[in-house]
């Protein structure tokens, strides 16, 4: 792969700060309540739904160009589960893709499709974790 750009961030642990070498990110890092913490802090699972949905907005509207279908309406939410496997945790996201009317239909499937098929962060978790695609 040829880098167009590198993110670099520190973390301490779920209780604690991460924060990105370049100062914009600074965040105090808690565990969230139902898995015992305060929640006093944002949590790994909030930053990668943030992350994805930017990342899987931003995929719909390049494929949304291609097809020549207008995506500016478009907002992407992603829900990210944690939870107990077999061996130890694991992660699952449900992306809900708020389409307008006029796209909730096949077409509007076809793009969510499409978006899953370029996304870096989709392409990151094919075949590791459950991602579910749903219009809204």
């Amino acid at each position: 792969m040829d880098a167009l750009y590198t993110a670099v961030a520190t973390a301490n642990g779920r209780d604690g700060r991460a924060v990105s070498s370049d100062g914009q990110l600074d965040l105090a890092l808690a565990m969230p309540p139902a898995m015992g913490g305060n929640g006093q802090g944002t949590n790994p699972e909030q930053l990668f739904a943030a992350g994805y949905a930017a990342c899987f907005a931003s995929a719909l509207a390049l494929v949304g160009r291609q097809a020549k279908v207008d995506t500016k309406d478009i907002s992407v939410t992603a829900e990210v589960s944690i939870g107990k496997d077999e061996t130890s945790f694991a992660l699952a996201v449900v992306l809900r893709a708020e389409l307008p009317p006029e796209l909730e239909n096949e077409t509007g499937h076809q793009l969510l499709e499409q978006a899953h098929a370029v996304c870096p962060y989709s392409k990151a978790t094919r075949g590791n974790i459950d991602v579910q695609l749903v219009v809204e």
